[in-house]
């Protein structure tokens, strides 16, 4: 691990350790992928500017939400079917965050079940992603599971009513079922580290929709193969929010919106927050660059919920740019998955370690001595035609600042 130095480093070690089926999975985009390249050259475009003479001895990179203060101002995103990559993976990840002191989200595709992750990691900050697919029950239960085990966030993701055209995982026969071909096969017995903790851990399984005494039958093979597909509910709406308000009275995050008017629409039926997301360049391959939608989404809310981000963030450096923007917080979700792949729970908690090292590093040199402190005069705003084109016009809007909207009581709109 010492001589793994950044997220980039890891990525190239996981790819690696990996067959290629799994890495493409973990690291792979929709169609052409440019907006999996989209995301890291506007991120790259935006300069930052330092204040010089500020005492820097102490410097806090720890913020506050939701009533709970992070150590640092990112949590791990949901990552789907991830122990493919490790068994136990969610555990392994939920053990990373609480040693971090970052919040920890648990993705509906996970592999491991949600009373196991917080019995895992039992002072983990944890939050609850919610695909909801036809059946509509299954949502309902997979809630009420995670209210009972103490999980403190919802988080619904709303950018998939069909999965984007992942190219790469086509070419591999990725599906359900499964359809491997020779050369996948011959992948896989080339990588005998990962085989045998997969033969170990057995062929993951969508753990939350397997029964228990209490959940009845379990899901078909179809609701199975549409959540690997991300195919979701397509009757879906706004209104819809009212539903879950019934079944989850804590703070309700709505996931995977990029413009302003579905940050209002957001802000009107009563959401606690919103993550600025393309999923990660793996939906809309036409989508823009999340740190290019994020200052209007900001405007649009005025302040009034907190704005999260993802999709990208490879530096800490990236995430004090989100953080200067005016985002409460971003989330990470290849870079610690990465790290599972090299080293287990040990190789996550290194890049999350990394990245709070990256975050705290960026705001010393800028002369913020905490998040609070990060503002839009932090993000040069004049950057050439091309650069301002990347992280799209809407940079020049008005952005409230970081310290105005940093603190919010849990439920505040509940």
């Amino acid at each position: 691990m010492a001589q793994l130095l950044n997220v980039e480093d890891y990525r190239r070690r996981a790819r690696r350790a990996l067959p290629r089926l799994v890495f493409d999975y973990i690291d792979g985009g929709a169609e052409d992928e440019r907006c999996l390249r989209r995301n890291r050259e506007a991120l790259e475009a935006l300069p930052l500017i330092p204040e010089c003479l500020r005492d820097t001895s102490k410097v806090d990179i720890g913020t506050e939400l939701f009533g709970r203060r992070w150590r640092a101002p990112f949590a791990i995103a949901p990552i789907g079917l991830a122990s493919l990559v490790r068994p136990r993976a969610d555990a392994l990840l939920a053990g990373a965050a609480q040693a971090a002191g970052v919040p920890f989200i648990l993705s509906t595709a996970s592999n491991t079940r949600i009373e196991e992750v917080r019995s895992t990691a039992p002072d983990a900050t944890l939050w609850m992603q919610l695909y909801v697919m036809g059946e509509r029950a299954i949502a309902e239960r997979i809630v009420r599971r995670a209210r009972n085990a103490g999980f403190e966030a919802l988080v619904l993701t709303v950018d998939v009513p069909v999965s984007g055209l992942r190219e790469r995982d086509l070419r591999h026969g990725f599906r359900v079922p499964m359809r491997l071909t020779p050369g996948t096969v011959l992948d896989m017995a080339r990588h005998p580290a990962w085989l045998l903790r997969l033969a170990g851990g057995g062929m993951p399984q969508f753990a939350n929709l397997l029964p228990d005494e209490d959940d009845g039958a379990p899901v078909s093979a179809q609701t199975q193969a549409a959540l690997l597909s991300r195919a979701m509910d397509r009757t879906l709406t706004w209104e819809s929010l009212a539903w879950l308000r019934k079944l989850w009275d804590g703070p309700l995050l709505v996931k995977g919106l990029l413009g302003a008017e579905d940050a209002r629409r957001a802000l009107r039926h009563g959401a606690d927050g919103i993550v600025v997301s393309n999923h990660g360049g793996r939906q809309l391959d036409a989508a823009p660059a999340t740190i290019a939608a994020l200052p209007a989404m900001l405007d649009a809310v005025g302040g009034r919920m907190p704005v999260l981000v993802d999709s990208g963030m490879r530096r800490g450096s990236d995430i004090v740019k989100a953080l200067a923007l005016g985002a409460n917080a971003a989330l990470v979700g290849r870079a610690p998955v990465y790290g599972l792949a090299c080293g287990g729970e040990e190789g996550a908690l290194s890049v999350l370690q990394l990245l709070a090292q990256e975050t705290e590093r960026t705001m010393t040199l800028l002369g913020a001595l905490r998040v609070a402190e990060l503002g839009r005069r932090h993000v040069e705003m004049h950057a050439s035609r091309s650069q301002i084109e990347q992280v799209g016009h809407a940079t020049h809007a008005s952005v409230p600042t970081h310290g105005k909207a940093s603190i919010y009581p849990a439920h505040a709109a509940a």
